[in-house]
């Protein structure tokens, strides 16, 4: 489909072109018509003063009337009784000889030679009979001159055409220009909302209607912005009160767990299900008070030169998943928050060994500029609707899995730490099967 400048310009293209056709059409059919008007009149009066002031003989010689109506630009012809006298290639069609026996004089335009010829003819009458003498005069003139001067209308008439195409396609422009810069602003705006940015207002130009769409949207950019700080502030107040008690609850656990194995059947049960549920409820409060940071804009980046493959290696091994996933992690160094890429790889690892299959690997590459970590199992991959939601907050790829160890932020937490980076988070599907999640970090260096 086209876009909105495009169909302004066509249309604004399209009515200039039938405007000026009809326009420069018109003026040269009426120019066109008054010069050859002004020329057949002319012609029709010549002949008529000299014959008027000729001296008519019968039968006619010819050589004296014809000089009289013959001159540089015109030739002369007489018929009467069958016979003609003077320019013998001066030719009348049937239908000028039966107009002008009727006693009017007539004219025709006719072309031969690559010129243009302007024939008239008339038969005079005798004043005291009120009869014609029987005679036919005719006289023929070019009309090279008057037929360049409609061509030199018709140059001029098509050349102010295109002029005022041009001119009207580039009023087009800037009229489009300056009813689409504003939509263009609302839809970049509209678009740095969608991202989060929600500080992101419109400028109002103008009084129109277009300026009150924009005071509109700020309207309701400014509302949404109070209220999502709001909810942020609201989350980030529950989630920092929660932690005093969840601390007290995580000691409880601790003594649970020693004592789950010396309680008899439902008791033990229920103590390890006590257990288990406030390490999710920790975990869900402290992801909620790291989003709550990524959202206000107050978190921040202790960058140092850390090895990666040693910062790797210890997130594997304080898990415990050393054992469980192929490495290869030749020694890079790149300036980063170790604590940050902690939770990235945590969780890209911890994710792919519950949801995948072994065997899970975490390799390591450096390019120029960049450090790329790439987490990968041989799953049966992530599917195609799931992809584009991934990173969303809370988002499960299956629905009916209502419960489960995670927070459901911990891929969204992963996605804000990369960005933080200035790096990115992507994750695909291998070819041969699998679930692959790359992490690409600035290094530091271009080489």
């Amino acid at each position: 489909m086209r876009s909105l400048r495009t169909r302004l310009l066509l249309a604004f293209a399209l009515l200039t072109t039938v405007t000026a056709a009809a326009v420069a059409g018109g003026m040269y059919v009426n120019a066109r018509d008054v010069i050859v008007q002004q020329t057949q009149d002319a012609a029709v009066r010549t002949m008529t003063d000299r014959v008027s002031t000729a001296r008519l003989q019968l039968p006619p010689s010819g050589d004296g009337l014809i000089g009289v109506l013959s001159d540089r630009d015109t030739s002369a012809k007489i018929v009467y009784n069958g016979q003609s006298f003077g320019d013998q290639n001066l030719r009348v069609s049937p239908e000028l000889r039966a107009e002008v026996r009727t006693g009017r004089v007539a004219w025709q335009r006719v072309s031969g030679g690559g010129s243009i010829w302007l024939v008239v003819g008339m038969a005079p009458v005798n004043r005291a009979t009120n009869r014609p003498y029987g005679v036919e005069l005719y006289t023929q003139r070019r009309m090279d001159n008057e037929d360049q001067r409609v061509n030199q209308l018709a140059t001029i008439a098509w050349g102010l055409g295109a002029a005022s195409l041009v001119l009207a396609m580039t009023l087009a422009w800037l009229a489009a220009r300056g009813v689409l810069r504003p939509v263009r602003d609302l839809d970049m705006a509209a678009h740095r909302l969608g991202l989060g940015d929600l500080t992101t207002r419109v400028p109002v130009r103008g009084t129109d209607e277009l300026a009150g769409v924009a005071r509109t949207f700020n309207v309701t950019a400014s509302a949404l912005e109070h209220q999502v700080g709001e909810l942020r502030r609201f989350v980030a107040d529950v989630s920092h009160e929660l932690r005093t008690p969840l601390a007290a609850m995580t000691a409880v656990a601790d003594i649970l767990d020693e004592e789950a194995p010396n309680l008899p059947g439902d008791a033990g049960q229920a103590a390890r299900l006590v257990s288990q549920e406030t390490r999710n409820l920790t975990r869900l409060v402290d992801d909620l008070m790291e989003i709550s940071r990524f959202d206000s804009g107050t978190a921040g980046l202790a960058l140092d030169a850390v090895d990666l493959a040693a910062a790797i290696t210890a997130t594997l091994h304080t898990r415990g998943w050393l054992d469980m996933v192929e490495t290869r992690l030749p020694p890079i160094v790149a300036p980063v928050d170790r604590r940050r890429l902690d939770v990235i790889v945590a969780n890209l690892v911890g994710n792919a060994l519950r949801h995948g299959a072994a065997p899970v690997s975490v390799t390591l590459d450096a390019f120029p500029g960049w450090v790329v970590i790439t987490v990968s199992d041989n799953g049966k991959g992530l599917p195609a609707e799931v992809l584009p939601h991934v990173f969303d907050r809370f988002y499960k790829a299956d629905t009916a899995r209502s419960r489960s160890e995670g927070s459901g932020l911990g891929l969204a937490i992963a996605w804000e730490n990369a960005h933080l980076h200035h790096g990115t988070l992507v994750a695909a599907n291998r070819p041969d099967g699998g679930a692959v999640f790359t992490l690409r970090l600035p290094s530091g260096t271009t080489s």
